[in-house]
C-alpha cells in the first residue's frame, strides 16, 4: 500500500470537522445551530451550496427535529451525520435513546459545552456526560488533528457496530483554537470509508420491517439484553478500525487510551480531552526532578474500557482522575465514580483523588496542572485520601 498523500492545513476544530464530513461526503445532513459548534454546519453548508458534496442539507426548527430527520434518514439506509452542543444535545435527548436502540449509525460531533443555567458558551462535559448511557459510542479528542482523523474512523467504527457516535472536542479550546492539521486525500478518505452497507431499510419494500413498535414486558427487556451485545461488539470493533487507520495513513490517533510515562508510574493521572496536553507538560517538569507520574488519557468513554484501565493502572500507588463535569451525587464527577467501579474488583486497594475542574469554561493552567501533581504527592506521601473531590481554581 503506498503511503498516504498528506497536506498540513491550519484549521480550527470546527474547519477541520466540517473538512471530513465534506470528504466523508454523507448523504443526509440534519442541523440546527448552536455555539460553538454553529460553524461546522456552516461551513459544510456551503460545500453543499457550491456543490462539493452530494449531500442532502435538512435546516431544521430545533435540534429535537435534526436527531428525528437523522433517525428516519438512518433507518431508510442512507449514510448520516450532524453537529451539536449543550443545550442542542440535551434537546436531542428523548431521541438519542431511540437512535441507539434501532442500532442506527449515525454519526454527531459535538464541541462540549456547559448546560445552563446560568446560561454559559463555554466547554464543560456536562452536556455529553449527560448523554453518557443514551448507548451511544462517545469519543472525546484532545486536539484538532485528531478530530480531523477521528471523525473519519468513526464513521467506519459506526457502521461496523450497526450503532450510534458521537465525537467531541472542548468548546473554544478546540472548536476555535487553530493548529497544523495533516489531511488526506478525499480519494483516500473515501477508499477508507466504503459505502454504507445497512442492516434494514425503510426504502426495501421486498423486505418490508416495522420500525419503533410497543414492545411491553414480554419483550422489552430481551431487546435491550440483544442491543447490549452491540455495545460489547463495539468494543472489538474500535480498536480493530483504528489499527487499520493508522496502518493505511501513517497515523497514530489512540483508540481507546493514550499513554504518557506510564510504564514506571507511581501516581497516574486519568483525563480526557484538551486538558491532557496541560498534564503532559506537567509531567515532562516532574520527570525531570525524578517523580515518577504519567498520565492515561481516556478517549472512548462509551462504551467504558474498564478492562483496559484496570490493567493499565494495578500497579499505581496514586491515581488523580480529572472530571470536567459534576453528577451532584455529593461523590464527585462521573469518570472518577466509573473509575471505581473499574478498580474496585483489585486486591489491591489503589488511593483515588477526584478532581472537579474547568467548569463553565474555567481556564486550566499549568499552574493547576502542577497543583494537582503536589496533591497527588502528598497522598503518596500520607498514604491516605481526605477528600472525595476537590476542586481545582474555583473562586473560595
Amino acid at each position: 500500500m503506498k503511503p498516504a498523500t498528506k497536506e498540513t492545513l491550519a484549521l480550527t476544530g470546527n474547519e477541520a470537522a466540517a473538512y471530513a464530513m465534506k470528504q466523508i461526503n454523507p448523504d443526509v445532513v440534519a442541523a440546527y445551530p448552536i455555539t460553538p459548534a454553529t460553524e461546522i454546519v456552516q461551513i459544510f453548508s456551503k460545500y453543499v451550496a457550491d456543490g462539493e458534496v452530494d449531500t442532502e442539507f435538512v435546516p431544521v426548527e430545533s435540534e429535537h427535529s435534526a436527531m428525528s430527520v437523522c433517525i428516519g434518514a438512518s433507518a431508510a439506509g442512507a449514510r448520516v451525520m450532524t453537529a451539536t452542543a449543550s443545550q442542542g444535545l440535551a434537546l436531542m435527548h428523548e431521541m438519542l435513546y431511540i437512535a441507539a436502540s434501532l442500532r442506527l449509525p449515525i454519526l454527531m460531533v459535538v464541541g462540549n459545552r456547559a448546560l445552563s443555567a446560568p446560561i454559559n458558551i463555554h466547554c464543560d462535559h456536562s452536556d455529553t456526560m449527560g448523554s453518557r448511557d443514551s448507548g451511544w459510542i462517545q469519543i472525546y479528542c484532545e486536539n484538532t488533528n485528531e478530530v480531523y482523523h477521528t471523525l473519519i474512523a468513526a464513521i467506519r467504527i459506526a457502521e461496523t457496530a450497526n450503532l450510534p457516535c458521537m465525537v467531541t472536542m472542548d468548546g473554544f479550546i478546540v472548536t476555535h483554537g487553530m493548529e497544523n492539521v495533516r489531511v488526506l486525500e478525499d480519494a483516500e478518505v473515501q477508499e477508507f470509508v466504503g459505502k454504507r452497507k445497512p442492516l434494514y431499510s425503510l426504502l426495501d419494500t421486498d423486505n418490508p420491517i416495522t420500525i419503533g413498535p410497543l414492545v411491553l414486558y414480554d419483550y422489552y427487556f430481551e431487546y435491550k439484553r440483544s442491543q447490549l451485545e452491540g455495545v460489547l461488539k463495539a468494543k472489538k470493533i474500535i480498536p480493530l478500525v483504528i489499527d487499520e487507520y493508522n496502518k493505511r495513513f501513517g497515523e497514530n490517533i489512540p483508540s481507546f487510551v493514550e499513554e504518557y510515562y506510564t510504564e514506571d508510574a507511581e501516581i497516574v493521572i486519568v483525563a480526557m480531552s484538551s486538558a491532557a496536553g496541560t498534564f503532559k507538560e506537567a509531567i515532562d517538569i516532574e520527570r525531570e526532578k525524578g517523580e515518577k507520574i504519567g498520565l492515561l488519557r481516556l478517549k472512548v468513554f462509551r462504551p467504558f474500557p474498564y478492562e483496559i484501565l484496570r490493567e493499565k493502572m494495578k500497579n499505581a500507588q496514586v491515581i488523580g482522575v480529572m472530571d470536567r463535569a459534576e453528577t451532584f451525587s455529593t461523590m464527585g464527577g462521573p469518570l472518577s465514580i466509573e473509575l471505581k467501579a473499574a478498580l474496585y474488583p483489585l486486591e489491591k486497594r489503589i488511593l483515588l483523588q477526584d478532581f472537579i475542574f474547568g467548569l463553565g469554561g474555567r481556564e486550566f493552567t499549568l499552574e493547576n496542572a502542577l497543583e494537582v501533581v503536589d496533591i497527588l504527592k502528598k497522598i503518596k506521601k500520607d498514604k491516605k485520601v481526605s477528600e472525595e473531590f476537590i476542586y481545582i481554581g474555583i473562586k473560595e
